[in-house]
């Protein structure tokens, strides 16, 4: 049931989209530079003048996109692909930040279920796969075979991931957590040279308490992620922004600031209670923390005369939820747990109540000694069968929605009795089923949410939604809760979901060639972020596969607004007349996923 891999296939498309681009007979003539900054996490009705004012005067000056959208599942790799070439997760096959990949990563102990985050990891994978494990090219690298100057700097994973094959460090300036380290991208001699001169030495800080997530007895952080932004702050303005200049060409730069990410998640402002949850003076710390940076940078495009010819787009991979780890239908959660808390939701619980209900044993992938015991849970990937080498099913969870795979040859007779024993709970809120196991009643297939396309990495045979729900504030998108399957603690923050506090992300744009004070209508997302940069740079982007975003003309000057339907997708009844219903928007033939679950059990979603 598996994907086969395609690497000399790859190796070939992406090499033919570089020499597209770098013989496009219009790649020089723009002479406006472009800027993609990337407020990790960022909801977007939680930009306003007095929580991110840097943020909120660019989209007042600018355009700002009132109708926004990020892709499910709400990861930040998955979404880091889109925004990073331009196309689906069924072309990019980055279905999460970790997912099953086939070969074992030995830069992931070995494992074949590898959290992406991690430049080693990202350079094995494209080493596995002939080149390039994205069948792709993304925008940095069709920019730099055009002759523009490119450079990354921010968060470990996802900057790395904007242009993962450009690893010598002088064709496109790489910074991250890992700069300086054996596992980071060297620098180029005058950029580690420049860094030197400023004082910053060549390796950022640590994030220091920052990176505290806590425990079940102790709350985590409570200060933002200043000290390490500060550095990539400094950076990225007295050494990147100087030496882009310098080079007297139009450049691309991306900023992926990880506030307010980071605070959101490790936060310890609601230890145990899911008010205030995400809305904690931490996370409030974390957002202005990245609305520092952008203002930063704009004083810096000031100081260097490149203001008036500098495009920036602003666009958040996604927005974010505070943790729930109640269920009362969860055999998981009846359990007492050494690390716990009491009647709440372990690591692992969508693992350990299907194990229950297939009367099978259940084993963490990374200690196959012995099966899970009655008080104990996975951490990690679960496997559940007979025999870890040789799984029925293997379950990678990532936050708001786990990935189901299901390796073995009777995969369409098992599907339904999974999908029958994950509408037993409560924490359920849809699921999606891969369209080779057939239809299956109370799911959609996955190729309803553009999960379906040309990526190279084995497809899920599920993707699990999880429920969603406000806390209760006059904008529910600023306060939503959903279960998570996680580590972190109740109170605390992530994402994955399907609700629309996390689809809804943070989006807006200002420069030469944008509009001004323009509220964009439309329905936008991260996919069609790549194809509207590569326009305001004069570049084309070829594709391999069909699910690609479009080009943002309504939000261009002289642009005018197109139009736009909003539909509904409902599954057959299921278990208990259960229903996974998808609401999405569309544009000629982009669509733009709202929300979907179980009526009653998502955020946004409508009940008619």
């Amino acid at each position: 049931m598996l994907n086969t891999f395609r690497p000399f296939a790859i190796a070939l498309s992406i090499a033919a989209v570089a020499i597209a681009a770098l013989t496009h007979p219009t790649a020089q003539r723009q002479t406006s530079n472009v800027i993609l900054f990337v407020p990790d996490g960022m909801r977007a009705k939680m930009v306003d003048a007095k929580n991110a004012p840097a943020l909120a005067a660019l989209a007042a000056e600018g355009v700002t996109f009132e109708n926004s959208h990020s892709l499910f599942p709400t990861f930040t790799m998955p979404n880091a692909a889109a925004l990073a070439t331009g196309h689906y997760i069924g072309d990019t096959g980055i279905f999460g930040n970790s997912l099953f990949v086939g070969p074992a990563i030995q830069r992931a102990d070995g494992s074949t279920t590898p959290q992406i985050e991690n430049d080693g990891v990202l350079g094995e994978l494209d080493e596995k796969f002939g080149g390039t494990f994205i069948p792709e090219s993304t925008l940095l690298a069709a920019a730099r075979a055009a002759g523009v100057i490119t450079a990354v700097l921010g968060k470990l994973g996802p900057s790395l991931l904007q242009d993962h094959t450009a690893r010598d460090g002088t064709s496109t300036i790489i910074i991250d957590d890992a700069t300086g380290t054996a596992n980071g991208i060297p620098l180029a001699p005058a950029v580690s040279s420049a860094l030197v001169s400023a004082g910053l030495g060549t390796r950022p800080p640590p994030r220091g308490d920052n990176a505290r997530a806590g425990d079940f007895k102790t709350p985590g952080t409570t200060v933002a992620n200043i000290v390490q932004q500060n550095w990539i702050a400094e950076a990225a303005t007295r050494v990147v922004l100087p030496e882009l200049k310098r080079r007297g060409k139009p450049f691309l730069m991306v900023y992926w600031s990880r506030d307010p990410d980071a605070s959101q998640h490790n936060h310890g402002d609601s230890h145990g209670t899911i008010v205030p949850g995400i809305n904690g003076p931490t996370v409030l710390a974390g957002i202005r923390n990245a609305d520092d940076n952008l203002r930063r940078l704009r004083d810096a495009l000031v100081a260097l005369d490149l203001a008036a010819t500098t495009n920036i787009v602003v666009a958040a991979d996604h927005g974010f939820s505070t943790i729930s780890k109640e269920s009362r239908t969860s055999t998981a959660a009846a359990r007492k747990y050494a690390d716990v808390m009491e009647n709440r939701l372990p690591p692992g619980f969508l693992a350990i109540d299907l194990a229950e209900a297939l009367h099978l044993p259940l084993w963490d992938d990374a200690r196959r000694e012995s099966p899970v015991a009655r008080d104990q849970h996975p951490r990690g990937t679960s496997l559940i069968g007979t025999n870890p080498a040789a799984p029925d099913v293997m379950i990678v969870p990532n936050g708001g929605s786990d990935l189901v795979y299901l390796p073995g040859r009777t995969a369409a007779a098992f599907a339904p009795r999974i999908v029958d024993a994950l509408m037993a709970h409560d924490y359920v809120s849809g699921i999606f089923v891969d369209d080779r196991l057939g239809s299956i009643a109370g799911t959609l297939p996955i190729s309803a949410i553009n999960l379906v396309g040309t990526g190279a990495m084995p497809r899920p045979s599920l993707v699990v939604n999880f429920r969603s729900f406000s806390t209760g504030c006059a904008v529910a998108t600023t306060c939503g809760a959903a279960v998570a399957d996680v580590t972190m603690q109740q109170g605390q923050g992530f994402h994955g979901s399907f609700s629309r506090a996390e689809t809804f992300n943070f989006m807006a744009a200002s420069g030469p060639d944008f509009k001004t004070r323009f509220v964009d209508p439309m329905p936008v997302g991260n996919a069609d972020v790549a194809p509207t940069l590569a326009t305001l740079l004069g570049l084309k982007l070829p594709s391999n596969g069909a699910l690609s975003g479009r080009v943002l003309q309504e939000a261009l000057k002289d642009g005018r607004v197109g139009r736009f339907t909003s539909k509904t997708t409902r599954s057959a009844p299921g278990r208990a007349g259960l229903r996974t219903i998808l609401q999405y928007q569309e544009v000629d033939r982009t669509r733009y996923f709202d929300v979907a679950g179980f009526p009653g059990r998502t955020l946004g979603l409508s009940e008619k």
